[in-house]
């Protein structure tokens, strides 16, 4: 395995990093603990959870994977020790309702979180605590383009991040990171952070792969100067790079054939540029997994690659991946057809 130091934390993590999501709707719980038995013995370190879990949340199951988690954890004598713990509190959200009446990013709505999650894990702390998406309007989960709110009701900045403040000075956080942020966002927490002296967001957790590069434009520009780096969600656009779907073809089983509400990487133009992928991927004898993954983990801003999987095979090849290095031609072809279908899926 390879790490990765977080700078302006004492945080070293795994570059493959572990997404749970399916556990507790696609995955049972003995189905994740194999999961992460094996990713523990393979050297990952970073396993990422959220309140809301798992996907796509309904009042049923939500929580339920930060609870197998934790299950695990008890389970496993010095695995919370040697295992960094990823969690997020939920934004305001019309369709979830039942986390906490309409969950916001103030006070009473993130210490209530916080001591959900720690209860469910059945930890004391969590290494990284993560503001799952903002507690304003901006363009979230496939959405291309800013509209200005018409009322803004949205918790401030330093309201925010005075409480994350205080969570860590707690103990119950040791870092803070930011997910599904804009680079508007991600510079006003990191301003404010310098102007109050309060702890500063390490990470910022966004979609990435090769059919959303949008992080390239501002948002790796501030990685590079600031040194935030990305957690990289959905390297596999919800497992269209993995070559499956391809074809029209639609797997019993599988996240886009059970759910059509998922359908955020199913732009006009994806299907022809997974195409000019997988054909990348065939003349370097690669999977298109594995030339998917491999090209996310050669990123200069990459903190994590966070991968996610419903099977045994796709977990060991997966993590496999770190194994894998594109040359110097391979990228130029993934480069030319970035150019010529530029972010089809945002």
């Amino acid at each position: 395995m390879k790490f990765c130091e977080i700078p302006h934390s004492d945080l070293r993590v795994s570059l493959i990093g572990l997404g749970t999501m399916t556990y507790g709707e696609q995955n049972t719980q003995e189905e994740a603990f194999e999961q992460m038995d094996y990713a523990r013995e393979a050297g990952v370190n970073l396993f990422d959870t959220a309140e809301m879990y798992p996907v796509p949340p309904v009042a049923e199951t939500v929580h339920a994977t930060e609870t197998i988690i934790g299950s695990w954890l008890a389970a496993r004598p010095g695995a919370r020790e040697d295992t960094v713990i990823a969690t997020k509190v939920a934004g305001p959200s019309p369709h979830m309702t039942y986390i906490r009446g309409g969950s916001r990013l103030n006070r009473h709505h993130i210490e209530r979180a916080l001591e959900g999650s720690l209860q469910r894990l059945k930890t004391d702390y969590v290494d990284l605590y993560q503001l799952h998406w903002p507690d304003r309007q901006v363009p979230l989960f496939g959405g291309r383009d800013y509209s200005p709110p018409k009322g803004d009701d949205a918790v401030p900045v330093e309201e925010t991040l005075a409480v994350l403040a205080d969570c860590v000075k707690s103990g119950k956080v040791r870092h803070i990171g930011i997910s599904n942020e804009t680079p508007w966002g991600t510079m006003r927490f990191l301003q404010a952070a310098k102007e109050l002296d309060l702890p500063r967001m390490i990470t910022i957790q966004n979609s990435y792969n090769l059919l959303n590069r949008t992080y390239d434009g501002g948002l790796s520009e501030i990685s590079h100067y600031e040194g935030i780096k990305l957690l990289a969600y959905s390297p596999l656009a919800f497992g269209r790079l993995s070559g499956k779907y391809r074809g029209g073809v639609l797997p019993e089983g599988a996240r886009l054939t059970r759910w059509e509400r998922f359908a955020r990487y199913n732009g006009p133009t994806a299907d022809a540029a997974i195409e000019e992928y997988a054909s990348i991927a065939k003349d370097a004898g690669l999977s298109l997994t594995q030339l998917s993954l491999a090209w996310i983990n050669q990123r200069p801003h990459l903190g994590s690659n966070l991968i996610g999987a419903t099977t045994m095979e796709q977990l060991r090849e997966n993590i496999a991946s770190i194994d894998v290095e594109l040359d110097g031609e391979t990228r130029r072809r993934i480069d030319s057809v970035h150019q010529r279908f530029p972010n089809p899926c945002p």
